[in-house]
């Protein structure tokens, strides 16, 4: 019941965001837009996820079919990858609004947000097909039984008899690319935004740039610290058991608390929830 309540209220929250900013003229703005695509990034991930957790708590287990589970496998990098990129699009979008505010307007216009989008998505959709046909020409010659509650990238590689080796170091490579890449992008960022808002003489204008960040800089941290935690330190040092947790954390948890953290404090979504509600 926990599990189905909080898929319910993920699905929820998150097509709130996606209906709101699409109905609202409030919300034409190139921040609400790419918090758009993260949360379609988040309705793809537990979409994906979810239903086979509450399938293998309530029987134990699940039979999955071979090409379903790399299905399941592509669907799930895909929308993690694409959150990390769109996550330091949002942090480069605030270094613009706080550190280089006059040229804002002419660098975030519509034609760079919609390919910058169309960009990511496409070049996810595409490293990873090449990730999953690579696996899926693998010789998988071990029981087929995988002690998860989702199709991993480890869980597979376990059962393969096959030599790994090159497609670990495309992992890595991969890897480095869309994951800690985007993550030194938003480090840089917010070192800059840190030092422009020590630099405002008011307190007042201090608090309005940060508050404008925190609601980004407290999803990125959720995310990137339980993502890094699983995928980028040895998993040998990790019990199977925490690593489920920390796999339950960003693929249950964040979807979840993203609209939370985003709509909670913000005034433009507030504002544009009582509209919706008069309309409906």
């Amino acid at each position: 019941m926990l599990f189905l309540i909080i898929y319910c209220a993920t699905l929820c929250g998150n097509f709130l965001i996606v209906i709101l900013v699409s109905c609202s003229k409030n919300l034409h703005s190139p921040m609400y837009f790419f918090l758009t695509q993260l949360s379609l990034c988040d309705l793809l991930l537990t979409t994906n996820i979810v239903p086979t957790l509450l399938h293998t708590v309530l029987y134990g287990e699940l039979t999955v079919s071979f090409t379903g589970c790399f299905i399941q496998f592509y669907f799930f990098v895909i929308s993690d990858t694409s959150e990390c990129l769109f996550l330091s699009l949002m942090s480069y979008d605030r270094y613009l609004a706080i550190c280089n505010p006059l040229h804002y307007h002419s660098v975030m216009n519509h034609k760079f947000c919609v390919t910058t989008v169309n960009v990511i998505w496409g070049t996810c959709a595409m490293l990873t097909m090449v990730e999953v046909i690579s696996m899926y020409n693998l010789n998988f010659c071990r029981p087929g039984v995988i002690d998860h509650f989702y199709c991993d990238f480890e869980p597979l590689m376990q059962l393969s008899c096959s030599d790994t080796s090159m497609l670990h170091k495309w992992i890595l490579i991969k890897g480095f690319l869309v994951v800690i890449g985007p993550f030194i992008i938003i480090v840089v960022s917010y070192v800059y935004i840190a030092i422009t808002i020590l630099k405002i003489p008011s307190n007042t204008g201090r608090q309005k740039a940060f508050s404008t960040c925190s609601s980004h800089l407290t999803v990125v941290s959720l995310f990137y610290g339980t993502i890094i935690i699983v995928y980028v330190f040895p998993t040998r040092g990790q019990s199977l058991i925490m690593s489920k947790v920390l796999s339950l954390i960003y693929t249950v948890v964040t979807p979840l608390l993203n609209p939370i953290i985003y709509t909670l404090r913000n005034k433009d979504f507030k504002k544009a929830f009582r509209k919706f509600k008069c309309i409906v």
